[in-house]
């Protein structure tokens, strides 16, 4: 993986040139978004991946013991379902999605703090490697089993007690990846049941914002967009979102600028705009 085009991405022109090491997992984490119901995600992966890549569904990957989405799973959980995947936490691991990166950064994320080594995400995705005409396969595909062996990182996830001691004191940011309107309030949730607006004195940093092509925008845009919204790199930082997928662009963007020191609400606003008692800002 030495030869990657950053520590956090490689290139669709790298990758297929290292297609045939027997020391990379491909891994397909596309994802459709909140109240998508006419796609079947499953079937588009068999009609066509990147060859060999197994894939990563977050839906299924998440907590089962939770009606919240896309919650952590258990240390063991998620280590028996990637042994069954044939993804082992000593070997490189490339990530792919539609080309939106919209759900690689979550696989990214979750991959990271369960342990594995080395991670990179495929820049552009599916739709840049389609687009250069590399190697498509159809149908399942059957791994060998590895062995993964999975260890939470200690502190990564913020639980709902703590956001809010955070929003009363101010001793963290809060950072929202949801799109503008979201934040302020001024739409519904795609996801239903869930009250308008933001967690009070969170910043807004649409998710969409910080992307560009299926990549991160460059550094210097990054830190721009984020300082603009107000975030102070050398303060603690918490992520949020909907549902904990699209928070993790935002730290995908500070671990490009090197920023340390960032933290996931992993509950996100399908946790706290689902109850009366959480206090709520619009606006």
């Amino acid at each position: 993986m030495s030869a990657s085009s950053s520590r956090l991405f490689v290139s669709a022109d790298w990758l297929v040139e290292h297609l045939a090491s027997d020391d990379i997992t491909l891994i397909d984490a596309r994802m459709l978004p909140p109240g998508e119901t006419s796609r079947d995600i499953h079937a588009e992966y068999r009609a066509g991946h990147l060859p060999g890549a197994v894939f990563f569904d977050i839906e299924t990957l998440s907590d089962p013991n939770t009606a919240l989405p896309h919650m952590m799973p258990s240390a063991e959980a998620f280590a028996n379902a990637m042994g069954e995947l044939g993804i082992s936490d000593q070997k490189p691991l490339v990530i792919y999605d539609e080309g939106n990166l919209f759900s690689a950064p979550r696989a990214w994320w979750m991959l990271t703090h369960f342990g594995a080594r080395q991670v990179v995400i495929l820049s552009g995705g599916l739709a840049d490697w389609k687009a250069r005409g590399y190697p498509i396969e159809q149908g399942d595909v059957h791994p060998t089993p590895a062995h993964f062996n999975a260890v939470l990182t200690e502190g990564a996830i913020r639980s709902r007690e703590q956001v809010a001691a955070i929003s009363r004191d101010g001793s963290a940011q809060i950072v929202d990846a949801r799109p503008a309107p979201r934040f302020r309030g001024e739409v519904d949730e795609p996801r239903p049941g869930l009250h308008r607006g933001h967690i009070p004195g969170s910043l807004n940093v649409p998710w969409g914002d910080l992307v560009t092509q299926g990549t991160l925008k460059p550094s210097p845009e990054l830190a721009t967009i984020l300082h603009k919204a107000g975030l102070d790199f050398s303060r603690p930082i918490v992520a949020s979102c909907g549902s904990g997928v699209t928070a993790v662009v935002v730290i995908l963007a500070l671990a490009q600028l090197g920023v340390s020191d960032v933290t996931l609400y992993d509950g996100a606003w399908s946790e706290w705009g689902s109850r009366d008692d959480t206090p709520i800002a619009v606006g």
